[in-house]
């Protein structure tokens, strides 16, 4: 395939995964309220797993290989499983703001372990992206804090979190080199909710009496951020680096802010849309190294195989 039509296909998946996440974080407000975390993640991963399924028999894809197997489930472990339920919780203990925070240090640490265990470069422009993204993302976190109205449990939970969010991504990284996007998502998703089983309990007797609203954003998360933009997330990670991907979800804050603008009425301050400005400005800058720096024809094209992410929250 044309480099030049590869890094297309590849920023076009990247930007449909950040626009769905930013659609997770108004649709768990909803669900968040009727459903406790455990069985919010459950709940979502085999609504995830159901749609990823019947893709995967209409495409008619096979098991991954077998080389492909560590990553998948190290990723649907930390992240599919192990990340969702501890944000869940830790959202529930914490406000939005510092939730923002904690969790955007994610981006950073895909950074250092893709530079790490995956010899990921770290180029002037990306780290440069990088710290104005992450500036932004500060601004629109201490915009949206409310004193009083954070724990220790939280911040450690959403710690947690963006640990399991970075771990994941790198670990699911190689896998895409021998199985495709699809794959990796859709058994990375059932290890997830296999991850989550314990939560079946809870899941049962919370669905018997959660309103229909809460319900059907709980299926919304599994089939749209799960379904669709871990598969589009695992696209454009098979295509460029784990670092660059990383640093392209840094533009969820500022579309969290404009959905919560427009679906929700919260009209966001002056400093908030500062900081969403910040965050959108260092993606742009980021994501145009290899086309300042090299060309087209840096963007790796993706390893021959016999196919997504995400991006939370």
């Amino acid at each position: 395939m044309n480099p030049r039509r590869t890094e297309l296909l590849a920023a076009g998946a990247a930007t449909v995964t950040v626009v769905l996440w930013a659609s997770a974080f108004v649709s768990i407000r909803s669900a968040g309220e009727a459903y406790s975390p455990g069985a919010l993640a459950l709940g979502r991963l085999l609504s995830g797993a159901l749609a990823l399924g019947v893709l995967c028999l209409v495409r008619r894809e096979g098991l991954p290989p077998r080389e492909a197997w560590r990553g998948i489930a190290v990723s649907g472990i930390l992240w599919f499983g192990f990340y969702m339920v501890v944000l869940n919780w830790g959202e529930q203990q914490v406000d939005a703001g510092t939730a923002a925070l904690v969790v955007n240090i994610g981006p950073l640490l895909i950074a250092l372990l893709g530079a790490r265990l995956l010899g990921d470069a770290m180029p002037p422009r990306l780290l440069a992206g990088m710290a104005v993204s992450f500036a932004g993302a500060v601004t629109v976190g201490l915009s949206m804090t409310d004193e009083g109205g954070s724990s220790v449990l939280g911040v450690v939970l959403c710690l947690l979190a963006a640990i399991a969010y970075a771990a994941g991504v790198v670990a699911q990284k190689p896998a895409l080199g021998s199985a495709s996007p699809l794959q990796v998502t859709t058994f990375g998703c059932l290890v997830g909710a296999v991850v989550c089983l314990p939560f079946a309990g809870q899941l049962v007797s919370e669905a018997a009496r959660a309103p229909a609203s809460a319900t059907l954003n709980m299926v919304y998360l599994g089939v749209f951020p799960t379904a669709l933009a871990f598969t589009t997330w695992a696209y454009a990670l098979a295509r460029t680096t784990a670092s660059r991907m990383g640093a392209t979800t840094y533009a969820v804050p500022a579309l969290v802010v404009l959905m919560s603008w427009l679906a929700l009425g919260e009209v966001p301050g002056l400093l908030t849309l500062t900081g969403g400005a910040l965050c959108l400005a260092g993606v742009a800058v980021s994501r145009s190294r290899a086309r300042t720096a090299a060309g087209p024809a840096t963007v790796t094209a993706p390893a021959p195989h016999p196919e997504k992410a995400t991006d939370s929250t």
